[in-house]
């Protein structure tokens, strides 16, 4: 397909897709690539790519309990979605994705390209612990005395 014309109004889109958390830079950006080249092929504009990095997901996901999560914001219309998803499906290293429809009738002249983001994602394990993790924890370590107030006061 060509590019979009100034009289064309596309819808604007962002899917967010999860790679297996080993995959070296280069392999995400090929990926990155891929869709990119997908977009432009069939006559979208991609705004933007935001990398999340490497996060722990909330359940596993084909037995992989963290993902390398990217985000990608682009104008198009439905059958290019479909054609995107199309080839997410059938790469390896794409673990999930969800695409979800923004605005439509979108001028792609008033929507400038920006530059890639890349995010440092989670710090491993090395990050606080919160709500349940951290009953767990307390649990474990035998000061969880079942309420969710810090243990300080209750001498009084």
């Amino acid at each position: 397909m060509t590019q979009p014309s100034a009289a064309t109004k596309l819808r604007e889109y962002e899917t967010v897709f999860l790679l297996k958390p080993e995959l070296p830079d280069d392999v995400v950006d090929q990926t990155k690539d891929r869709v990119r080249s997908i977009v432009n092929r069939e006559g979208g504009k991609l705004i933007r790519f935001t990398t999340w990095g490497k996060k722990r997901t909330m359940y596993p996901v084909q037995t992989h309990p963290r993902a390398i999560y990217i985000h990608a914001l682009y104008l198009g219309g439905p059958a290019m979605v479909a054609e995107l998803e199309r080839n997410l499906r059938n790469l390896d290293n794409v673990l999930r994705y969800l695409s979800v429809k923004l605005a439509e009738n979108v001028d792609p002249d008033t929507r400038p390209v920006s530059e890639d983001i890349n995010l440092s994602g989670d710090m491993d394990d090395n990050r606080p612990l919160g709500g349940a993790e951290r009953d767990a924890e307390r649990a474990e370590m035998g000061v969880f005395d079942g309420d969710d107030d810090d243990d300080m006061g209750d001498d009084l």
